[in-house]
């Protein structure tokens, strides 16, 4: 189990890269 920062991180980073992709509503796991 990945910890919540972790995945915060993962997707703030891919915020970032796609600026408008809710990476938090589509977290991988």
């Amino acid at each position: 189990m990945p910890t919540i920062n972790q995945l915060v991180r993962k997707g703030r980073e891919r915020i970032k890269k796609k600026s408008n992709t809710p990476a938090l509503m589509e977290s991988p796991q």
